[in-house]
């Protein structure tokens, strides 16, 4: 656990930019991470440095060369990070787009007929995608009902639609909203068991800087990825495909290569942005293994992460020192139950007697940036059936302190008792 080595929390917030305050109002504590991480230093450099290049890329010329070396090292960074030697790594506009992208090309390419299968849980990206796609290639969209008491959805579950006839699913790995993560190997496996052509495609946004990434392990065919939620910036989607997804026909300029994704010039930047996130999870793991292999390094990292969250995550439920957690609350109810089993990094709550706006502001003026999430085209499909108009989104990442989750539970008490 990060927490248990001395010094190491403060050399890793001091690896990251705006940690304390906002550059706009001030000191804060950044519970709002599902939002948007907060940004690596270096990746702020790397971002100004990489700009300001005026060459491009497949020129004869050192300056080419060079951008074409990033390229190279961020793919080999983004295949070490998503454990995926095979098939193809790729940068799109965004991890929306890249999803959009995945299950096009799946839904275009599988076998005619059968059903595309998804589940209610999953965030509108994939979601959206997948009933475009049904449409348009006269599939049924079938969807696999999450559960409002856990947060999550279930093997058991999916397994009562997975048939032979699937032809394209998706899993999202965790869901931004509850927080509560879902079991992939496990419904891979049995997708893959009934329907051994499916494409299986996984949105992996918000999971992806709570812990481990295990492309190989999954048995699937598509992985997506926004940088911007694990410590990089705004501006690109990162993606995986397996071969056969790849083999598939897909937009590409004609007579370019045929395992191209990319079209157009994508920024060296952004490459060069994903190989600082590599290099600060390999450092970090250096500290939790003797291991040189930087993908045992960065598995170690994603140990270290998880546990250092689950022990934040924790104390924000069932309480730290003298302060009671959120699940001891009077009038908090907290979105997915209160189990911290299968939790990642985010707890949403409403708190009977003051709106969720209110409660943001609230947090705000006591230095705690939070955020709202309603009954819209984003979060819909989570409060809809709760019959919650909106509620508040907590969410932490491994650079947060046992202190800040204390000053928010004591703000918490201060709301309770201003709602009652």
């Amino acid at each position: 656990m990060i927490i248990h080595h001395p010094g190491l929390l403060d050399e890793v917030r001091a690896r990251f930019a705006h940690v304390e305050a906002c550059p706009f109002d001030g000191p804060r504590i950044f519970f709002e991470n599902a939002g948007g991480a907060l940004r690596l230093k270096s990746v702020i450099e790397t971002s100004a440095t990489y700009a300001g290049y005026p060459d491009n890329q497949g020129r004869d010329n050192p300056a080419s060369k060079a951008l074409m070396a990033t390229i190279d090292r961020g793919r080999a960074d983004m295949r070490t990070f998503l454990n995926a030697p095979g098939g193809e790594v790729f940068v799109g506009e965004s991890g929306t787009e890249v999803l959009f992208r995945l299950i096009r090309t799946a839904a275009l390419g599988a076998k005619p007929s059968g059903i595309m299968l998804g589940s209610t849980l999953e965030h509108p990206a994939s979601r959206s995608a997948m009933a475009r796609w049904a449409a348009v290639t006269g599939r049924p969209h079938v969807l696999a009902v999450h559960d409002d008491a856990t947060g999550s959805v279930s093997l058991e579950e999916y397994l009562r639609h997975i048939t032979p006839d699937v032809r394209v699913a998706t899993i999202i790995q965790t869901s931004p909203v509850t927080g509560m993560a879902v079991d992939v190997p496990a419904i891979a496996a049995a997708i893959r068991a009934a329907a051994p052509e499916a494409f299986i495609i996984i949105d992996g946004i918000q999971h992806a800087s709570h812990g481990q990434i295990d492309c190989a392990a999954y048995g699937a065919d598509g992985y997506a990825v926004s940088p911007y939620k694990v410590f990089s910036r705004h501006g690109y989607g990162v993606g995986w495909a397996s071969d056969r997804l790849t083999a598939c026909a897909k937009e590409q300029i004609a007579g370019g290569p045929e395992r191209a994704w990319e079209l157009g010039t994508r920024d060296a930047g952004a490459y060069a942005t994903f190989s600082d996130v590599a290099t600060y999870l390999d450092w970090l793991g250096s500290r939790f293994t003797d291991a040189t292999d930087p993908r045992a390094r960065i598995e170690a990292a994603g140990a270290a992460i998880h546990a250092h969250e689950a022990r934040l995550m924790e104390a924000m439920l069932n309480g730290t020192g003298n302060l009671r957690g959120l699940a001891a609350m009077p009038g908090v109810t907290v979105i997915g139950g209160t189990g911290t089993e299968g939790r990642e990094g985010v707890v949403s709550l409403t708190l009977a007697g003051m709106a969720a706006v209110d409660l943001v502001g609230f947090l705000a003026d006591r230095g705690i940036r939070v955020h709202i999430r309603k009954d819209d085209h984003y979060c819909g499909n989570i409060l809809k059936p709760l019959g919650i108009p909106a509620c508040i989104r907590v969410s932490i990442c491994h650079y947060n302190s046992d202190g800040e989750v204390a000053s928010f539970l004591a703000a918490m008490e201060e709301a309770v008792a201003a709602a009652g």
